[in-house]
């Protein structure tokens, strides 16, 4: 102490500062070099785990297996025996400076630094191919976990300490056999048999690219799932490749362009789409001890439902592509089935094709998680909002609407006139044999009176989420525009049967780590979130549970009947690119979709003669032996008796009647106006007048349509009143409307037909009272008529036109219509592909 203090003082500070910076050597040689792990140990951190995937009664669907040959999903191949492409997309995508750093981008690292040093945290990478290697293999599950600047430097003395132990070949051969691409898929060799069921060594630029582009996120890219997702990873990969000077331009777009076929090769595996979808969740919620540690799993999945699934899709595709009889072969190759408990969420079985392995039909591809138009599946969906008691205005299923022709405006201000399926109209028609049967005009009518968004917002809050992004969608939704998942549509009807709840569909029950340690066990919860209303769940229960409503639509005895209490609802899309249906019993629901993973149509194939086969055999078999149960019927209805074809109280006019439910608050209060009865004079067949014989008078009973509906009436044989009736009127209160043209409709003028004959009917539905209706023209009367049904004749002409219609009422007063706007232009020949090409 004597001799310190005899120091000079710069000779004091100079041995403080030396003291110092060996403790802070010795302090932070020990922060990064502590229990860091030998190289030597590298080849311990390839091994496989050993993880057991259950079905719910505890059969092996799926083991992954440390020993490679057994397993069939992990096999190292020598870098020489993998594609050069493959390699070049890897060190584009992941380390463009492999060959020219010692195991650490100083540059990467210190970018990284930059933008991380402030919070501590690494949020932006720096990673090199070898430092991967040095983490995946030598750090532990907890260390890799760690997003710190301590895990990060140590990671890079590994590197450097790899990297002087190996060359750059042996470093990117264990990158290469040792990554996780997906699908439990270790290493190209098996990620190549796990996407496109061939050899590494066959692979192509294309397939080389989108596995290169796995490697980030295998998850998030899977192409057997997300396959827009994966495309634009592949294009990013592809670019990459050509800024590295890997590939030119040119044959980079090639590649994007190129046509990818998925299959897997075989290996032991039950019920593989479903296997691959719980490894997902796992890979998420337990990554290291999936990989490294192995677990027990235990899912919801019923291995007989799945196998009787898989024979039941089999042979009805097996049916409809025989042909015979007639018919031809219906080139319906793949089909899907999800069935789920709409109180648990428990997905029982799902089917994402009739065989895994099979190249030909895309069979890797999970149709159940791939996004296709649903058609007709979603006017359940549309009623039920409408169908809202908050509402004031409220349908009921005794709503009144017309199935005929009618012209609506979409969001681009195009005119939009929808058809039903055969292009057969209907009249009037109440919602629930509208529902019921499946008819498209009233399910459009019923969406643009509540609006898209009250559709959408019902739709996505039940579990079809993938419609509120689409800003596409318009009034053709509910027939099927927009796209969702075949698994999202089952947990979204869940909310009929179960009362109006939001449920989440459930892939595991149990999962344990090897020292039995329970990781996670499902348990049920009460349901909680609430997105319907009951009552409208039961009516809408009751009405697709109705053989006698969907006798218009199906017939009797069809498809949609399995003896028992259900509901089902199909659906086809334009050229029979997809059919579907989705049904349920009050504890199952089951949805199934046919078609083909390209896109191509099949032939002749409806949901009704495609998929409904399908799901009424499998969920026969799956309920044998359960007892028959029925759609509980909450407080808070009432019923009463109504007219058939009005849903207005009946009276003794009306020949035809049911007993309705109704939620108090929306039933009718309004007796029937269709049915009126008239005084004929019997010798004249015309109204009975002053002058007619007490003896000559007779009554009849005549059926009264809408305006709308009157030349439907007169197509159908129905006979008007006769003229001069004073008619109760049976329209809905909103004056004077133009029913004639359809609005912002394009018209032609034909140079084959003589002009006076290319003429335009324009019409009005006109209040009561109504004495006259002229028609004007961009500000100019082009006629006015005094007798229903108020049609007038315009010869086309060219330009843009503005239709308006003036009403002249009994008392003196003038009523206008709202405005309809159309266009006529001269005819113009379609111009050739050469023409199109070469315009500027």
């Amino acid at each position: 102490m004597k001799r310190f203090q005899r120091l000079r003082r710069w000779q004091k500070f100079a041995l403080i500062a030396a003291a110092l910076l060996v403790i802070s050597g010795a302090a932070l040689y020990g922060w990064l070099f502590a229990d860091l792990p030998s190289i030597d140990q590298l080849h311990a951190g390839m091994a496989l785990p050993s993880t057991r995937i259950y079905d719910r009664n505890g059969r092996l669907l799926y083991e992954i297996l440390a020993d490679s040959e057994t397993s069939g999903r992990n096999t190292a191949i020598p870098l020489e025996s993998i594609p050069q492409h493959c390699i070049d997309a890897v060190i584009a995508t992941e380390d463009a400076n492999f060959y020219n750093h010692p195991g650490v981008d100083v540059v990467g690292i210190t970018r990284a630094l930059w933008i991380n040093v402030t919070g501590g945290e690494v949020l932006a990478g720096g990673s090199t191919i070898t430092q991967q290697v040095a983490r995946t293999l030598l750090l532990d599950p907890e260390q890799r976990a760690e997003r710190t600047i301590r895990r990060k430097l140590r990671e890079s003395i590994l590197a450097i300490r790899l990297q002087t132990a190996y060359t750059k070949e042996e470093v990117l051969a264990l990158y290469l056999n040792q990554s996780y691409f997906g699908n439990l898929a270790y290493g190209i060799e098996a990620a190549a048999r796990a996407y496109f069921g061939k050899s590494a060594p066959e692979l192509s630029l294309s397939e080389c690219a989108l596995l290169a582009g796995l490697l980030q996120a295998p998850a998030i890219y899977d192409p057997l799932t997300n396959l827009e997702s994966a495309q634009a990873r592949q294009a990013v990969v592809l670019d990459l490749m050509v800024q590295a000077g890997y590939l030119t331009q040119p044959a980079a777009e090639v590649a994007k362009n190129e046509t990818l076929q998925f299959a897997a090769s075989p290996f032991p595996i039950e019920a593989p789409h479903f296997v691959m979808a719980v490894i997902k969740q796992l890979e998420r919620n337990y990554p290291d001890a999936l990989y490294r540690d192995g677990l027990d799993v235990i899912t919801t999945v019923d291995l007989d439902w799945q196998n009787a699934a898989q024979r039941i899709v089999q042979r009805q595709l097996d049916g409809l592509n025989a042909g015979g009889n007639g018919r031809v072969p219906a080139n319906a190759n793949n089909a899907a089935l999800v069935a789920i408990d709409p109180y648990t969420g428990q997905v029982l079985t799902m089917l994402g094709s009739p065989d895994y392995f099979n190249e030909e039909i895309d069979g890797a591809v999970n149709a159940a998680l791939a996004l296709r138009q649903p058609g007709s599946t979603l006017k359940p969906f549309t009623y039920a909002a409408a169908m809202n008691p908050d509402r004031p205005d409220a349908f009921t299923a005794a709503t009144m609407l017309l199935d005929v022709e009618t012209p609506f405006i979409t969001r681009r201000l195009e005119s939009y006139t929808p058809a039903n399926f055969g292009l057969v109209e209907h009249g009037p028609v109440l919602l629930r044999d509208a529902l019921a049967s499946s008819m498209n005009i009233p399910a459009v009518i019923a969406l643009d009176h509540i609006g898209i968004g009250t559709m959408v917002d019902l739709a996505a809050n039940a579990g079809l989420t993938t419609l509120t992004g689409n800003t596409e969608v318009d009034l053709s939704v509910t027939l099927g525009g927009g796209e969702i998942r075949l698994l999202d549509l089952a947990q979204a009807y869940s909310i009929f049967p179960n009362g109006g709840y939001h449920i989440d569909p459930v892939f595991i029950l149990k999962v344990t780590d090897r020292g039995g340690r329970v990781l996670y066990e499902w348990g049920q919860r009460p349901l909680t979130t609430r997105v319907l209303d009951e009552r409208v769940s039961f009516l809408i229960n009751d009405i697709l549970s109705d053989d006698d409503a969907r006798i218009q639509g199906f017939g009797q005895n069809s498809a949609l009947n399995i003896g028992r209490p259900a509901a089902a609802k199909t659906g086809t899309t334009t050229d029979y690119r997809d059919n579907w249906i989705v049904g349920y019993t009050p504890n199952l629901v089951v949805g199934v979709w046919v078609g083909n993973a390209d896109n191509t149509p099949m032939l002749d194939v409806t949901g009704v003669s495609g998929a409904a086969p399908i799901w009424n055999t499998f969920i026969r078999e799956a309920l044998l032996g359960q007892p028959e149960l029925t759609f509980a019927r909450p407080d808070g209805l009432l019923r009463l008796e109504v007219c058939a074809i009005s849903g207005l109280l009946a009276t003794p006019e009306c020949p035809r009647r049911r007993m309705e439910w109704f939620i108090p608050g929306t039933e009718p209060t309004d007796f029937d106006t269709f049915y009126q009865t008239f005084t004929l004079d019997r010798r004249t067949g015309l109204l009975a007048d002053d002058t007619t014989p007490e003896a000559d008078r007779v009554e009849r009973v005549y059926l009264v349509l809408p305006q709308e509906a009157r030349d439907w009436g007169l197509r159908n044989g129905i006979t008007p009143p006769p003229s001069g009736a004073a008619i109760q009127i049976t329209d809905r209160d909103e004056g004077l409307r133009l029913l004639e043209p359809d609005p912002y409709t394009i018209f032609q003028i034909s140079p084959l037909i003589p002009l006076e004959s290319q003429r335009l009917r324009l019409t009005v539905a006109a209040p009561p009272g109504t004495q006259s209706v002229t028609y004007v023209l961009n500000g100019v009367d082009i006629g006015t008529v005094s007798a229903a049904p108020w049609a007038q004749w315009w010869t086309l002409a060219q330009g843009d036109w503005e239709l308006i219609a003036r009403a002249t009422l009994a008392d003196g007063t003038v009523t206008t219509s709202e405005p309809i706007p159309f266009t006529v232009t001269v005819y113009a020949p379609p111009q050739s592909r050469t023409e199109e090409e070469t315009r500027p």
